[in-house]
């Protein structure tokens, strides 16, 4: 009989179904990707647990509409929102993050005295333009900006789960406390391997030899 790990554990962030790099492997449009991957965690059963804080939620709720959001999402996704006020960070985290945060505001500065530089009264509209690219760059890149990223974070470190995200900031800073990372181009494939070994259990079935 096959011995049956732990569960695996996932933390799901938005970018697993509107990255386009990251969708693709699941559907043509996030409304098509989030109902496969129901599908698809369903038929992996408890070998899986998948969690998501009700922040990001609503956040997913914006590119997919309720409307199309499938009926057994939340028999496969457990909303859970971090105990903001007993997760545990090292100290360290918040020093480096006001480092970075600083870095970056000089960053946004120059970022800024150039636009002015290069622009005149003829080109104001493509410089507004190039600054505001310029300066999503230079600040908010690879940086944890929003209450849904640290929702996240927190999630994947109080129940020692495996985060799933493409978004750079979070990915820089699960590496820095120690939380494992499943990338979304790789979640299709541990889904299938997870699904194959529930198949693979049902057909044995409880005394570990096949069902007549």
């Amino acid at each position: 009989m096959e011995e049956v790990a732990d569960p695996v554990r996932l933390v799901l962030d938005t970018s697993v179904f509107t990255n386009p790099d990251s969708a693709r492997a699941w559907g043509r449009s996030p409304a098509a990707a989030l109902a496969a991957f129901v599908a698809l965690a369903r038929e992996a059963g408890d070998r899986c647990h998948c969690f998501m804080p009700p922040s990001v939620y609503e956040e997913l709720l914006h590119f997919v509409g309720r409307a199309a959001v499938p009926p057994e999402l939340e028999l496969v996704v457990q909303l859970k929102a971090p105990n903001r006020y007993e997760v545990r960070v090292p100290g360290f985290l918040l020093y480096e993050l006001i480092d970075d945060i600083r870095t970056r505001i000089d960053r946004g500065l120059r970022v800024a005295e150039r636009a002015v530089r290069e622009g005149t009264a003829e080109n104001v509209d493509r410089t507004i333009h190039r600054l505001r690219a310029r300066y999503r760059e230079a600040v908010r890149s690879g940086l944890l900006d929003s209450r849904e990223d640290v929702d996240l974070i927190l999630l994947a470190r109080e129940i020692d789960g495996a985060l799933v995200s493409s978004d750079g900031g979070m990915v820089r800073w699960a590496e820095r406390l120690g939380i494992r990372l499943i990338h979304p181009d790789r979640l299709r494939a541990v889904l299938e391997q997870l699904a194959r070994a529930e198949v693979r259990q049902g057909a044995e079935g409880p005394g570990g030899s096949p069902q007549s």
